[in-house]
């Protein structure tokens, strides 16, 4: 099936079931059964919840970490239609990340719009992305899963985002000093801040199908590789346009992207002295933002980070080859991992 097709069917799917577990106007009864709240203020709940995360939710996305669990699933040979609610637990921990984000980069727009915490202030927005990390495991707790099951899939979801707040925490401290970072340090960073979700999208998958211990971890490496790679192509998209984010974004936040971390190694003494100062400066100024990007262009890094991207997928490729058999799923998911490093936007 073409990726496209794939991703647009999966995409009903998720919003269906986001839908479903969480509506658009949260009553007494769904807290009841959700939370354990009994008596609360309508106007406060739903204010404080439903109206930005749901304003946030439809303004779309991929939904691609529940398509990475599906197929994961698939690819060990369980049944996708069978696990189709644990889908909130990657997309909502997920939109839960770029609010938080959002708030600490000081961004201005996401998806087009403005970042929740422009649109309804700080407070809600932390509020909002931290509710959204903790409430999808209601799903787990509420299925007729094993104990040993859902005790695994705590862990997991407890795992990996300890690891996402530790790069998010590194990449949060290469924006405010601009230090120089090499690329080892730049691909740690990406496989806790970005590869986490995806690593936890496959896992969970390959659990939920009953895959073997093996599988789960190939999996997730697998996964790892092409959330570092969607991290990269981001950065590249950032420079060119294709983001939801105002083109040259990273150039203002001081971000040590693949591309500005290639041209701090190759570029001549001038060029590299006139990015660190701009990249220190966390500049708004349209004239030094284009500036950054034509010297970052000028040294050939955007080709060479779209390089990296390809080459990392395809490495974790030939591992996972061995450990999963051929399948529907699993050639899903190789043209899923392709899409992610040639995608423009």
């Amino acid at each position: 099936m073409d990726i496209d097709r794939l991703l647009a069917e999966n995409t009903g799917v998720v919003n269906s079931e986001l839908a479903r577990f969480l509506p658009k106007k949260i009553g007494k009864g769904w807290l009841r059964k959700n939370v354990g709240v009994s008596e609360y203020d309508e106007k406060a709940v739903n204010g404080f919840l439903t109206k930005p995360v749901w304003d946030f939710l439809g303004r779309g996305g991929k939904r691609w970490r529940p398509l990475l669990m599906f197929l994961s699933c698939g690819a060990v040979g369980g049944n996708p239609e069978k696990i189709r609610r644990f889908a909130v637990i990657p997309e909502l921990i997920h939109n839960g990340t770029l609010i938080a984000d959002d708030v600490e980069d000081s961004s201005l727009t996401r998806r087009g719009k403005p970042a929740i915490h422009v649109a309804y202030g700080i407070d809600i927005a932390v509020n909002s992305a931290s509710l959204l990390f903790y409430l999808p495991l209601v799903i787990v707790k509420q299925s007729n899963l094993p104990e040993a099951v859902k005790v695994r899939i705590y862990e997991l979801v407890n795992d990996e985002l300890l690891k996402l707040h530790f790069g998010q925490g590194t990449d949060i401290y290469w924006h405010r000093t601009s230090s120089e970072a090499g690329e080892r340090k730049y691909f740690s960073m990406c496989a806790n801040k970005t590869g986490c979700l995806a690593r936890l999208s496959a896992r969970l998958g390959a659990i939920l199908g009953n895959g073997t211990e093996k599988q789960v971890q190939s999996l997730g490496r697998f996964a790892e590789s092409i959330g570092v790679a969607f991290q990269i192509q981001d950065d590249i998209l950032n420079l060119k346009g294709g983001v939801g984010k105002d083109v040259g974004e990273d150039i203002t936040e001081g971000k040590m992207s693949l591309p500005a971390i290639r041209t701090l190694t190759v570029a001549k003494r001038a060029d590299r002295s006139m990015l660190l100062r701009i990249l220190r400066s966390h500049t708004r100024k349209a004239s030094e933002i284009k500036e950054a990007i034509r010297i970052i262009t000028k040294c050939g890094s955007l080709e060479y980070s779209e390089k990296v991207a390809a080459g990392i997928v395809m490495n974790a490729w030939d591992s996972l080859d061995a450990v999963i058999p051929p399948s529907a799923s699993k050639e899903s998911l190789h043209k899923l991992a392709a899409f992610m490093v040639e995608r423009k936007g």
